[in-house]
């Protein structure tokens, strides 16, 4: 299976929204945290009240709306497990 990827590039507007493009998988959205593979690693989203505007992992954009706390990545990780099971 081919990965397509996009650019990342991110645009919070005074911490009450957030679009980001790149975006290839959602792994978990809760109203206090939104976690997302990028091709730059694991995107960790913090904040309250946080609500999914828009998705679409065709295009790799997201878009989300609440109060945004923090942003942070996990560094990606080459050559794990998963990533030779699914080669």
């Amino acid at each position: 299976m081919t990965e397509e990827h996009f650019p990342h590039k991110l645009t919070l507007n005074e911490r009450k929204s957030l679009t980001m493009t790149g975006v290839t998988e959602v792994l978990r959205f809760e109203d206090t945290a939104v976690v997302l593979r990028t091709p730059l690693g694991t995107a960790v989203i913090q904040g309250q009240d946080l609500k999914l505007k828009t998705l679409s992992l065709e295009g790799g954009q997201m878009a989300v709306e609440g109060k945004i706390s923090g942003i942070s990545y996990e560094e990606p990780r080459e050559g794990g497990l998963w990533q030779r099971l699914w080669r």
